[in-house]
């Protein structure tokens, strides 16, 4: 790989060597398939510069010319992400909004021969998306530069084609300046490309829009419109003839129109056919039908494209709440970045169905594309999965976010970019709103009504079906009269609210009721996988100590803006008008680490699901509720990291209203829900018990409209025992669902699985696989990270690893990984070719794991995961160490650096949110530890603790020392207590020869230690 620019040896390091005379792609001649080729094969790539959009020496100014030698370059097949291919740093204008992942100045060059059978065709080439700011050339000459990263294009090539064994170069040159988003983007050609091959007389590029009038009624009406361009020098007379399929295939409709196009003009053709019967596409019967489009002059047919379709109506009703053909539906959504976890923002479409079935495995039935319009292939997956669709345009209006954001684009190109957005979706069942924007800052600014009735108007030309709104974090109040935020609502056909509380959102509907709401944003409670924390408190701290950032998954760890997920369910369940809700956020994404801002936690905590693809806790809480088969939960989800009699908060999720709680068979209780309906008659399962969640509530405690109070959730506190935990769920007294906790045994083995053999086949060219460090029994381990390494034989490779954790420094391109709370997760790729694909993850002491999945002839050699080598990340040295620690300026190494002004502490305030106050609880326990690369022999330890209002001595200590057993008690320990107010307070006991001492506290108050010493 050639490299340019500051950083370019770090990159170099990261990166595997340069094929070359075996890849050699010098001039390949294009196969076309019909009218659309796929150009995704065989480009050649080069990162100009990681860390600036400059080329500062020049290397790579004549990167666009034919005869620029570029044998060199890396190969590599697009879609293609640059970003994620680099080890995440601190350096280079990186940061935790973009996962530490660096953006910077890269080129693509495409070397291909064409056939002489293209003279006088029309060419074009036409990108689903390139991040970003994408100037194209062919053969040296400039077709034109788009800016925005998520709408397609297209360049004409006609006319400056080579034929005849001569050589054609297609050239991007695309940059990704930092920071341009809030969230990880990734960089380069990451969507599709592909040459379009027609007569002159064609259909247009989104030349067709298929619509359904009359379903309502009972009619099975296609409306087809069909663009016709002519780019002949003489005026033509076109037959546009329309064939309706089935979803079986068979032919259910004709029809006909004749247009006159002018010569260089286009013009439109309108066929009106009926259907028998129609089958209605639904979310739980997501039927397609299909429009074959023949354009035909004097008898010859010059064009044919197909169009995917469905009948189906839609009402959002300001009081009634949203319907689907007649149906009142919830909309029970979540919202989803562009990025695909390992994968970077490569869009893969079996990652794409993968990622959407583990969401309809929740009970979701809409999507929000936050905050960018989607990739075409994602609305595919959506509407043959039964996934609804707001389809969102921007992230900023003509005022950013960020230095390099839309904004700087945003008046040349927004009209342009959201017309992009609108055709190519327009067709699509699954979308049911279109979104001009998301949190915009102009909303509130005095010329924010002007530029939403611009978006508006271009939205409504195009396609006048659906209801335009936006997500809005300005609406919290009833908006003033006159105010930007007021003259804008009521140009929307509805409004989508992020983060109100029950309180805002009735405001609003009484204020507006003639528009519909929803929660464009719920929730963003924060968890990570396995970790717990304070299951009493609604709302807690973080840990920062290194290497433990993490948030509680008891549904109780909130930003100031933010919500538990049980409050946002409640507050939607319980209003008929709210159309429903968009979970913020359906998978944890990378980027935008909240609550922490540090190096190398890299991404977000937001999601019901880990950015591996494994189900959180919070899943299974809006599965209870968004499912109705039977099914129990238990939360924590591992009954092996506790101390024998320590008291552990069980909660169990379900869509049962009786559950049963046996530990090593005894009972301990049956718990129930209470069967309780909502104004409007709807039925729900809750308890009765004050939830507390409420601030602004005179009962402290969020109160249905029918006067209910309770929790989602069932509660035992259960003395831990080491055996079984089990939770039974029985309707009408019989068994009908269950979930289980085991104790696990010490490791032995790895085991691996995937989703069923049909799944892995329909999903294509990728396949995730999960290995699970197992003991004797097969029991999931979860204490303890050994290291599993993937290897692969057959026709496929390792994509990317990931384990779901959010504070991790190594990148996700690499064919080894820890194993977090005993799981990690391999994307597997197929290369293409014959036999049968056999996957290994193997760990140090363990058995390994063996699985092998079918091969496939889809896939590229040069996609994810073919450049990866394995970089190992050796920590930093640990010489101070802490349970807890409250907050990024109290670490435990502040213990070490001399300044008794600084030190480590648990304190911690966690600010108030809009339903909840402030909290600082002082912490029952922690512990603080010194560690050495070699054993040292001491006999005492001395802690200078910082005691004033806040801040106390401990009121007991145990000091242990690291064993070949694991910790262990010192001998006669004896304490001599410091008096001042940051005196020495020593433990001395019997020598010891150790690499790690431990001191355990207990407190009825904060704690906070300026000094730590071994002598």
């Amino acid at each position: 790989m050639v490299l340019g620019g500051v950083g370019a040896a770090a990159v170099t390091a990261a990166v595997a060597p340069v094929a070359r005379a075996a890849d050699a792609l010098a001039r390949p001649e294009l196969a076309i398939a019909g009218r659309d080729t796929d150009l995704g094969a065989g480009w050649r790539f080069v990162l100009a510069n990681p860390d600036g959009v400059t080329d500062p020496d020049g290397r790579f100014a004549d990167a666009a010319n034919p005869a620029f030698d570029d044998s060199a370059w890396q190969v590599v097949d697009v879609p293609h992400d640059w970003s994620i291919e680099l080890p995440p740093t601190e350096k280079g204008g990186t940061s935790s909004g973009s996962g530490f992942f660096r953006g910077g100045l890269g080129w693509y060059r495409k070397t291909f021969t064409l056939p002489p059978s293209l003279q006088g065709k029309r060419l074009s080439v036409e990108f689903d998306g390139v991040y970003s700011d994408a100037h194209v050339y062919f053969n040296g000459e400039l077709l034109g530069n788009h800016p925005y990263a998520y709408t397609g294009f297209a360049f004409d090539l006609t006319g400056r084609v080579r034929t005849g064994g001569r050589p054609n170069v297609l050239a991007v040159r695309a940059v990704n300046p930092l920071p341009s988003s809030r969230w990880y983007s990734g960089s380069g050609i990451y969507r599709r490309v592909r040459l379009v091959v027609t007569e002159p007389v064609h259909v247009a590029r989104h030349g067709t829009f298929v619509t359904t009038p009359d379903i309502a009624a009972g009619r099975g009406t296609v409306r087809v419109a069909t663009d016709v361009a002519n780019d002949s020098a003489a005026a033509v007379t076109a037959e546009v003839r329309t064939t309706v399929t089935d979803p079986a295939g068979r032919v259910v409709a004709h029809g006909s129109a004749t247009v006159a196009v002018p010569a260089g003009r286009t013009a439109t053709a309108v066929t009106t056919q009926n259907v028998a019967a129609p089958q209605l596409w639904s979310t739980g019967t997501p039927r397609l039908y299909r429009v074959r489009t023949d354009v035909a002059v004097a008898g010859r047919v010059l064009d044919t494209t197909t169009t995917d379709f469905g009948f189906r109506y839609t009402e959002f009703h300001p009081d009634h709440g949203f319907s689907l053909n007649g149906v009142p539906t919830k909309l029970r959504g979540v919202n989803l970045h562009a990025s695909q976890g390992a994968l970077g923002a490569v869009i893969d479409p079996a990652a794409l169905e993968h990622q959407m079935r583990l969401m309809l495995a929740m009970g979701v039935n809409a999507l929000r594309t936050a905050h960018n319009p989607p990739d075409p292939q994602l609305v595919t997956v959506c509407e043959r999965l039964g996934i609804v669709m707001m389809v969102e345009a921007f992230d900023c209006w003509r005022t950013g976010k960020l230095a390099y954001d839309y904004h700087r684009d945003f008046d040349a190109w927004s009209a342009r970019d959201i017309a992009e957005m609108v055709h190519a979706a327009k067709n699509s069942p699954a979308v049911v709103l279109w979104s001009i924007g998301n949190e915009v800052p102009d909303a509130s600014m005095a010329g924010g009504p002007e530029i939403a009735k611009a978006l508006i108007a271009v939205v409504r030309g195009i396609d006048p079906t659906r209801p335009v709104v936006m997500g809005s974090d300005r609406y919290r109040g009833v908006p003033a009269p006159g105010s930007p935020q007021d003259l804008i609502l009521k140009q929307l056909d509805g409004l989508g609210v992020n983060y109100n509380t029950a309180q805002s959102i009735d405001g609003l509907h009484k204020q507006y009721p003639d528009k519909f709401f929803f929660e464009s944003e719920s929730s963003s409670e924060t968890s990570t996988r396995g970790v717990y924390q304070d299951p009493d408190l609604l709302n807690t701290g973080e840990n920062h100590t290194p290497g433990k950032r993490a948030t509680s998954s008891y549904d109780n760890n909130l930003a100031s803006w933010t919500f538990s997920g049980e409050y946002s369910l409640k507050k939607d369940r319980d209003r008929k008008f709210c159309q429903g809700q968009f979970l913020w956020a359906g998978q944890d994404y990378l980027g935008e680490p909240t609550p922490y801002d540090v190096f190398p936690v890299k991404t977000s905590f937001f999601g019901a699901v880990d950015s591996a693809g494994l189900p959180k806790d919070a899943f299974h809480l809006f599965r209870s509720q968004w499912t109705t088969t039977p099914m129990v939960h238990l939360t924590p989800m591992d009954w092996t990291d506790h101390r024998i009699g320590e008291p552990v908060a069980v909660w169990v999720y379900s869509t049962v209203d009786t559950v049963e709680l046996l530990l090593n068979g005894k009972s301990l209780g049956v718990k129930k829900f209470d069967r309780k309906t909502t104004v409007d008659g709807r039925p729900y399962l809750e308890t009765s018990e004050p939830s507390g969640d409420d601030k602004n509530d005179p009962s402290g405690s969020y109160t249905s409209p029918n006067g209910g109070t309770g929790k989602l959730h069932l509660t035992w506190t259960v003395p831990f025992e080491p055996g079984t935990l089990t939770a039974i769920a029985r309707a009408g007294g019989r068994e009908v669902a269950r979930d289980e906790l085991v104790t696990a045994g010490p490791p032995r083995a790895v085991k691996l699985t995937t989703e069923t053999r049909e799944a892995a086949v329909a999903a294509g060219a990728m396949t995730f696989v999960t290995a699970s460090v197992v003991d004797a029994r097969g029991v999931v381990v979860p204490v303890g990270e050994p290291v599993l390494r993937f290897t692969v034989r057959g026709p496929g490779r390792v994509a990317g690893v990931d384990n779901g954790r959010q504070e991790l420094a190594q990148s996700y391109q690499q064919p080894a990984i820890p194993a977090f709370k005993g799981q990690a997760v391999a994307v597997i790729a197929a290369s293409g070719g014959r036999g049968p694909i056999t996957v290994t993850a193997s760990a140090p002491g363990l058995a390994p794991g063996v699985l092998t999945v079918p091969g496939t002839n889809l896939g590229q050699r040069h996609g994810p995961g073919a450049r990866a080598v394995e970089t190992a990340v050796v920590p930093a040295p640990s010489t101070a160490d802490a349970s807890y620690s409250g907050a990024p300026d109290t670490l435990p190494s502040a213990m070490l650096d001399g300044n008794p002004a600084t030190g480590w502490s648990n304190f911690y305030v966690k600010q108030a949110t809009a339903t909840l106050p402030a909290v600082s609880r002082p912490r029952s326990g922690d512990w603080v530890s010194l560690a050495w690369p070699s054993p040292q022999r001491f006999g005492a330890v001395t802690a200078n603790f910082v005691v004033d209002g806040t801040l106390t001595l401990p009121v007991a200590v145990e000091v242990a020392c690291r064993t070949p057993r694991g910790f262990e008690p010192v001998r006669n320990l004896r304490i001599t207590w410091g008096t001042g107010a940051n005196d020495p307070t020593t433990f001395a006991f019997d020598p010891v020869v150790t690499t790690e001492v431990r001191v355990t506290m207990t407190a009825r108050g904060f704690l906070r230690i300026s000094a730590l010493t071994a002598r």
